[in-house]
């Protein structure tokens, strides 16, 4: 995977290399200079770098690491088991070893993460953890204590310059990779359509390319109408042809709901927007807790199914 996926091909080894506010890698540089990374709870919207950047200070510090998802091996035996005997072990180098646990606000609030306190106690010494997550009020406050809190916010003026870095970042991407720009206007596009998630933006770019090598104008439309099948089984109550949308589409659980609300809303008639806002925001956060996200989605959208009027 390392190998295909651009996001992980061409992913910054080094902070220096990570596109991010000059506030934030400064403070993440000082760890690397320190050669000690303290526990962490990385916050911030899907694809700003939080994973990346985690990943990027241990390598460049020489620290053994393990990545665990919380959202998919977030139960507690994982913690007991893997976690456990990473953290109790002693690494080849002797350096302090650390734990990134990604998607940290989807575990349970009630068991593993009283369970991974304990765990950051008794490893302290042998081990660090480094949390990142989307929604920091999911994480109880006894971890909150128990590590530093790094927001990964924007400021409006240094917007211009982020997106001027990830286009020049990709379209050297584009260019190792031997495929065509038709114009630069088009990049730009897909950069402002995605900001600042520049996983999806390299996710967009190689699924359209991957055909013929090409970046062009056709890529917006494709960006674009990703939800219009689905839009139109909803307004014409097709249940079984959403569920094969759902099972087949290898949507991404944490954006469905936030995206499929801004191409829904201007097909439905003004007094249906509230309602469908609501209800997308009650699947949103189940989703943080559910076992079965595809479940969580079909019941979102047959409620929405069932009350929002079409124009």
């Amino acid at each position: 995977m390392e190998e295909f996926l651009f996001v992980e091909k061409f992913r910054p080894r080094k902070v220096a290399d990570c596109i991010l506010p000059s506030k934030l890698k400064n403070v993440f540089q000082s760890f690397v200079d320190q050669g000690n990374v303290p526990n962490l709870i990385l916050t911030g919207t899907p694809g700003v770098g939080k994973t990346t950047i985690a990943r990027a200070m241990l390598e460049q510090i020489g620290s053994d690491y393990i990545i665990i998802n919380g959202s998919m091996n977030g139960n507690i035996d994982t913690l007991r088991n893997e976690i456990k005997m990473f953290a109790s072990s002693i690494s080849f180098t002797g350096a302090r070893k650390y734990v990134i646990l990604d998607e940290a606000d989807y575990l349970n609030p009630n068991s593993t993460q009283p369970a991974l306190r304990n765990f950051m106690e008794e490893f302290s010494a042998n081990c660090g953890f480094i949390l990142t997550c989307n929604y920091p009020q999911k994480i109880i406050k006894e971890l909150h204590s128990r590590a530093t809190t790094i927001n990964f916010v924007i400021d409006a003026k240094e917007k211009a310059d982020l997106a001027l870095e990830m286009f020049n970042n990709i379209k050297g991407i584009l260019a190792k990779e031997n495929i065509k720009v038709t114009n630069d206007q088009v990049l730009g596009e897909v950069i402002l359509k995605f900001f600042p998630d520049m996983r999806r933006m390299l996710n967009e770019i190689q699924a359209w390319t991957s055909h013929n090598k090409t970046l062009d104008v056709g890529i917006l439309g494709a960006t674009d109408g990703n939800f219009k099948p689905l839009i139109d089984f909803i307004k014409a109550k097709k249940f079984n042809e959403i569920r094969q949308w759902i099972a087949e589409s290898n949507v991404d659980f944490q954006q469905f709901y936030s995206n499929f609300i801004t191409e829904l809303a201007p097909k439905t008639t003004d007094k249906s927007v509230p309602g469908a806002v609501v209800i997308l925001a009650e699947y949103q956060y189940k989703a943080a807790f559910v076992a079965d996200q595809q479940l969580n989605m079909l019941a979102c959208i047959v409620e929405l199914m069932n009350n929002v009027v079409f124009k």
